[in-house]
């Protein structure tokens, strides 16, 4: 996942003409003592300059600070270091370890094994397969990414070899990833729960449902497309097989029952849940299937760093950026400017999601989060949205965002495994975005979907 999560970009998004425009315009709001326009106008430039997202988060907060002269500096330092000052943000780096130890310890190809032996029988079988994989993978990563880089390089191969389109099989194997960050564990709902004071347990297991149904609507996506397109079972169903993988996988099979089980019975806090998906992920890796070798472990370990490091930079630079918004009202000043929609719940769910859908185009999936959480949860709640049911919906769609362009992350990860074009890759996603925006829409509107389990949980 180091190599996915950057902290580089290359060249601007947009021409240098339109680029030095936007550069002039922050001099006019800064000169005209604009300063909040200017904030997200420096935010807005320093993005399409091509800058990495956290330092154009931290800079154009600390230009803002120091033009507006509101407050000292070095309180920009402060919030940053409080921002990341939470202990439910532990479980990020052990999330992310333990995705990479099982991409690197013979989990994911296991599970890939179970998963085309159950599946692998249904028209269009690798892709009910890859859809399966993914849920089950869902279980133990918690990250659209990490699902994409590790079951993605497996899923594509087989359905090349078994003769799929490669649109067909980059479009399912993205749109399957974005399950990830919606069953538990989740990283995005981590954030959110720290971002909107949310208990994440209830976050975890309010994902749960919605994340089943995201699998089955794809699911009948795919049925309906391979009967369009003449695809075959890929394999007969064999009691025989489907006993030796899972012979093989069960082990491998637990790891989700080990997370999710113990955080809904309580057995575990979502950190340490982590922590045990870590410890098991390395008794399987290293004991078990002893694929996982000290070099292995070394490289994996750096990874986790590097890509802990940055999902923590840039939840520092909007802290930092989202303490500005809070401090100048902005929640309070969309609440009021939406006043009158305030009273009509459903007209303000479909504006938030216009909104998120927009800003996942362009925005990381953390920093949205971090920035828009402080603006669109009074808002929600206002308008009587249950905290927990907005945070589902907040992380689904963005995790839409994940899969268009200009940001689209797992689109470019899924290129560069794949050997296929970014345009090739956004061709074959389209036909499942469709799938994708139903299952949106079933969780905005039907909000048992969400919390029925959590309170038969937790309530």
């Amino acid at each position: 996942m180091s190599n996915i999560l950057t902290l580089r970009r290359h060249g601007t998004l947009v021409p240098p003409v339109l680029a030095a425009l936007a550069i002039l315009g922050c001099i006019v709001l800064a000169v005209t003592e604009q300063y909040l326009f200017f904030l997200f106008g420096m935010l807005f430039t320093l993005l399409v300059l091509g800058v990495p997202i956290a330092v154009s988060l931290g800079g154009s907060s600390l230009l803002y600070v120091a033009l507006s002269g509101s407050v000292p500096e070095v309180v920009v330092a402060q919030r940053m270091i409080s921002g990341i000052d939470s202990f439910p943000l532990l479980a990020i780096p052990f999330f992310i370890l333990a995705g990479n130890l099982m991409n690197n310890g013979g989990i994911t190809t296991r599970i890939f094994d179970f998963a085309k032996a159950l599946m692998g029988w249904m028209r269009g079988g690798l892709g009910h397969v890859n859809v399966g994989a993914s849920i089950v993978f869902s279980g133990m990563s918690g990250a659209a990414v990490a699902d994409a880089g590790g079951l993605g390089t497996i899923e594509i191969k087989a359905m090349r070899e078994a003769g799929y389109d490669e649109e067909f099989a980059v479009g399912i194997t993205a749109a399957s990833s974005t399950i990830g960050p919606i069953i538990p564990p989740s990283l995005p709902m981590v954030i959110y729960g720290v971002m909107a004071s949310v208990s994440v347990g209830q976050l975890f297991v309010a994902g749960l449902v919605p994340g089943l149904l995201m699998g089955l609507v794809l699911m009948l996506m795919i049925f309906f497309l391979a009967r369009r397109r003449g695809y075959q079972r890929d394999a007969a169903f064999s009691w025989s097989v489907l006993g030796q993988t899972f012979k093989r996988a069960i082990l491998s099979l637990f790891t989700p029952v080990i997370i999710v089980g113990g955080i809904m019975t309580g057995a575990f806090t979502p950190t340490e849940a982590a922590i045990a998906a870590v410890v098991y992920a390395l008794f399987l890796g290293g004991v078990v299937y002893r694929i996982l070798t000290w070099r292995r472990l070394m490289k994996v370990s750096m990874e986790t760093i590097e890509t802990t490091a940055v999902i923590l930079l840039i939840v520092a630079g909007a802290s930092i950026f989202a303490w500005i918004l809070t401090s100048n009202q902005v929640a309070q000043q969309v609440v009021n400017l939406l006043g009158p929609l305030a009273d009509n719940p459903v007209a303000t769910l479909i504006i938030i999601n216009i909104v998120l859908l927009i800003v996942g185009c362009f925005m990381e999936t953390i920093a949205a989060i971090t920035i828009l959480v402080p603006v669109l949860l009074p808002l929600a709640v206002t308008s009587g949205v249950d905290p927990v049911h907005f945070g589902v919906i907040m992380v689904l769609n963005l995790m839409i965002g994940l899969l268009t362009p200009p940001v689209g992350m797992v689109l470019y990860v899924l290129s560069r495994v794949s050997n296929i074009s970014f345009e090739k890759c956004m061709r074959g996603t389209l036909p499942f975005l469709i799938p994708l925006v139903i299952s949106l829409l079933l969780v905005t509107f039907i909000p048992a979907i969400s919390l029925w389990l959590p309170t038969l949980v937790y309530r």
